[in-house]
């Protein structure tokens, strides 16, 4: 199947047998919300967070991400329940959720021709109710997040474990993302990693 034409930016390789697609900031423009929910929960502790610092870690979970804040900023916030804290934040926004085009155009547009797949560092509920707020969650039979008990990216294992369960070989899969550590793990899987923030623009944030 060819590309659109109104892609121009998106190539699909027509050795490609299986697609694979980060949630957060690639298929779905989250990451406003999610930043709104970080702002919020630190600043009921007294405590504030760069963005450059959430940034350099995009698609990390949510634990791992305060695990990180604590170690580079000298504090010791309880990781547990600041983790609750920000995911409850997060979800309750979630309803505000927009597709991010072009990306999720071309999920519609290979959907019932390649089999395709979401893994995703956030957490099931926060990922599913995203896909179900922008109409997207038809197009994805497999879903793995943070809860899959796999390690994180930039890990390959979330994407070999999608691979299997869509049924194509890593080798001829293509992975579209908007954070290093998510390219880094496609990129370990043997997979076709693409970068999605060129395409995005002043869109993506």
């Amino acid at each position: 199947m060819a590309v659109l034409d109104s892609l121009p930016m998106l190539e699909v390789p027509i050795w490609v047998r299986g697609l694979i697609f980060d949630c957060d900031g690639t298929l779905v423009n989250t990451l406003p919300l999610h930043y709104a929910a970080w702002e919020e929960t630190f600043a009921d502790r007294g405590l504030s967070c760069p963005l450059e610092f959430l940034l350099r870690h995009n698609g990390k979970p949510t634990d791992l991400i305060v695990a990180l804040y604590n170690a580079e900023f000298g504090q010791a916030i309880d990781i547990e329940p600041f983790t609750k804290d920000k995911e409850r934040r997060t979800y309750a926004r979630l309803d505000l959720a927009q597709a991010l085009e072009p990306i999720a155009t071309l999920a519609r547009c290979y959907h019932g021709h390649l089999p395709m797949a979401v893994v995703s560092g956030s957490n099931r509920a926060n990922v599913e109710r995203a896909l179900q707020a922008t109409g997207l969650h038809r197009l994805f039979p497999v879903t793995l997040t943070a809860d899959d008990g796999l390690p994180p990216k930039p890990a390959p294992d979330l994407f070999l474990e999608a691979a299997q369960r869509i049924g194509v070989e890593p080798r001829y899969c293509q992975v579209f993302e908007d954070a290093d550590s998510g390219l880094e793990a496609a990129r370990c899987a043997g997979m076709l990693a693409t970068d999605v923030r060129p395409m995005l623009g002043e869109r993506y944030r």
